[in-house]
């Protein structure tokens, strides 16, 4: 037979797991709570600027596949199919950024495609021709990497002439 020890400790033990099961249960409540309504309570001071981000979002999403669509129109073969213009023009942007690794996985899918290789080869030439990039402009790289994608023989831009400090033109460099 069980002692009265025994029993006393069996029904204390028995008192705390209720307890922390109850006190688990409203935990695991609150925070399904808090997971519902946090959106709900976040939204409530929200207005017309929530629909400027959505509507940019938009218009950036419809430029893209404008670009693609005008590339497909531009390019006879593979290289104008909108899975080698996508992944073709990412593979460009990531080898300018160094991301070696990144690129040569997407070049594997790339080739899965049915892509060009030698497209790729020339779209990046291209890109580094054009010379350095402006900081300043965050979609330079982009515009860049269409531009070159749609017509790898683009040449790049003529430097500027030099001007002097007083507004004359230079005199030219005897040599």
């Amino acid at each position: 037979m069980a002692t009265a020890s025994s029993l006393i400790l069996v029904r204390n033990l028995t008192i705390r797991t209720s307890r922390l099961a109850v006190l688990g249960l409203t935990v695991a409540a609150l925070a399904g709570a808090a997971l519902a309504l946090g959106p709900a309570i976040a939204g409530e001071g929200k207005g017309a600027d929530d629909k400027k981000p959505a509507t940019e979002a938009a218009k950036e999403a419809a430029r893209k596949i404008d670009e693609i669509a005008e590339a497909g129109k531009l390019l006879q073969g593979p290289a104008g199919q909108p899975e080698c213009v996508w992944t073709g023009r990412r593979i460009v942007g990531l080898l300018w950024r160094d991301d070696l690794d990144t690129a040569a996985r997407h070049r594997d899918l790339y080739e899965r495609f049915g892509c060009p290789a030698p497209h790729i080869q020339a779209a990046f030439r291209c890109v580094v021709k054009q010379g350095e990039l402006d900081p300043k402009a965050p979609d330079s790289l982009n515009e860049r990497v269409h531009a070159c994608w749609v017509n790898p023989l683009l040449e790049p831009p003529a430097p500027a002439p030099a001007v002097a400090i007083d507004g004359a033109a230079p005199a030219p460099n005897p040599q």
